[in-house]
């Protein structure tokens, strides 16, 4: 039988689609061409829920930003990903700045966002001490959060499927065309058949709107690097940190990450090419002098770990979300900052589309909305640690030293649907820690290579060929499964 809803793409807005979707009785599937979801744009995303201030009023992001903020707690509570609201401070450094700071103020009243204020240098000084003492006044917002999107994205998976969403991961998309009222779906792993077909396939949108004949923008990839710093600096600041924003950037950030971590960053430099991912000096450069000028005490010797991400800007820089020339096809695509944060609104928001195109969305009995909660060793009380393993051997063996992760945590992820070392980092953080995988990685193959009953040559970073370990016999060379190292032997 054909599919009710196909979902192409699993980044947060796919999977938030799917989740919500997923609550009535539908067919359903997402299809993703990555091995894991969240492994293109939010797997790189900053990790901030926006206060609902910052996008123009006069756009779909600003009226969606607002509402998604409002529907993170719930989805954290029913999920339990990492979430916190920390608040943030946009800051300025010159009394030109200040009527852009005004301006986020009118946003907020305009969408009713309670609990900002303008604080003066004292205030600001009591509550961030480790700002520079240049700062002329700043807005608080209370309702900014940070979330681990990344984890935010699988449990947003998780939950679809388990209430009956199939998930078609390695399964990139060739083809799409509409037939006898249904849209046939080629892809490299088969044809499948649906009555819609929602478009939230990120950096590759614009050619998948194109696939159907229905393309009417262009996806600009603009690409940000993000540095990490080392947990010795935790705690410097307590707020997201916020420069005044421009029209294309909300600027470079210091963000206090759930996890204790402080990640600086993003840079904002428009590429050609969706795969074109490399950090550069300059770019480091460009970053820590910008946050330097805020939080003097950053320092790029606190660096541990560095990677960039490319956001899906659209034409016109804001939201593309609805229907489109050829019935059933329905495109959620141009989702840059703030689509984390919108995410779980967009969702609400596709759904009332597919009801307008005349889907029938018919409640389901038992829709389960929790999910049971990870095991967090690193979080759990000595006594409770220590109960923990008296049940359960695998808890008491430590794979990762940095983040305190155990043995059971990577095997409980791997059963939940890791298959990859990047699938475990995310799942639990092992290889997040200042070592990066130095001590863990070898652990985390050995455990996947069980798990999944492969050669541990067969597991790889992040899937496709991002291998780890080949085979010491010649052999291996000649696999017709590594094409890549029979070219590299002749």
């Amino acid at each position: 039988m054909p599919y009710d809803v196909i979902i192409i793409g699993g980044g947060i807005a796919g999977c938030a689609v799917a989740r919500e979707l997923s609550r009535y009785r539908l067919k359903l599937a997402l299809i993703e061409k990555e091995i894991e979801a969240g492994f293109g744009t939010s797997k790189a995303n900053s990790g901030i829920i926006h206060g609902g201030h910052h996008a123009s009023t006069s756009t779909l992001k600003g009226r969606l930003e607002w509402e998604g903020n409002q529907m993170w707690d719930d989805l954290c509570a029913d999920l339990g990903f990492g979430f916190d609201r920390v608040g943030e401070l946009t800051v300025a450094l010159a009394e030109e700045q200040v009527p852009v700071l005004h301006e986020l103020l009118d946003n907020a009243a305009a969408r009713n966002v309670p609990g900002l204020q303008l604080w003066d240098r004292e205030r600001i000084r009591r509550e961030e001490p480790n700002l520079t003492g240049d700062i002329v006044t700043a807005v608080f917002a209370p309702t900014t959060g940070v979330v681990n999107p990344y984890e935010a994205c699988f449990t947003l998976a998780d939950s679809a499927q388990i209430n009956g969403a199939e998930m078609h991961m390695n399964c990139a998309v060739t083809g799409l065309a509409m037939r006898d009222g249904l849209w046939t779906v080629d892809t490299t792993r088969g044809q499948f058949q649906t009555r819609f077909v929602i478009n939230a396939a990120g950096l590759f949108a614009d050619r998948i709107a194109e696939m159907a004949g229905v393309r009417t923008f262009t996806i600009h990839p603009r690409k940000g690097e993000e540095y990490m710093l080392d947990k010795r600096v935790q705690g410097l600041v307590k707020h997201v940190i916020f420069p005044c924003p421009t029209p294309v950037s909300k600027g470079i950030l210091v963000i206090p990450t759930f996890d204790g971590t402080i990640m600086v960053g993003p840079t904002a430099q428009h590429v050609d090419d969706k795969q074109e991912l490399t950090t550069t000096a300059a770019g480091a450069d460009e970053v820590f002098a910008a946050v330097q000028r805020l939080v003097p005490g950053i320092s790029a010797r606190d660096c541990i770990a560095e990677f960039a991400g490319l956001r899906a800007a659209a034409d016109g820089e804001d939201f593309i979300i609805g229907p489109t020339a050829k019935r059933g096809f329905i495109n959620v695509a141009g989702i840059q900052s703030p689509g984390l944060t919108a995410a779980p609104a967009i969702a609400r928001m596709v759904a009332g589309i597919l009801a307008d195109e005349g889907l029938e969305l018919t409640p389901k009995d038992g829709f389960i909305a929790k999910l049971p909660e990870p095991v967090r060793f690193a979080k759990l009380t000595t006594d409770e640690q220590k109960a923990l393993t008296e049940v359960n051997p695998r808890y008491a063996r430590i794979a990762c030293r940095c983040e305190l992760v155990t043995e059971g945590e990577v095997v409980d992820a791997i059963r939940q649907g890791a298959n990859s070392l990047d699938g475990i980092k995310f799942r639990t953080r092992a290889g997040m820690g200042r070592c990066q995988g130095g001590f863990c990685t070898a652990r985390c193959i050995e455990l996947l290579a069980r798990e999944l009953g492969l050669p541990m040559t067969a597991i790889t970073k992040r899937g496709g060929d991002s291998w780890i370990l080949i085979d010491r016999d010649q052999s291996a060379f000649d696999s017709p499964t590594r094409p890549e190292l029979t070219e590299a032997k002749r």
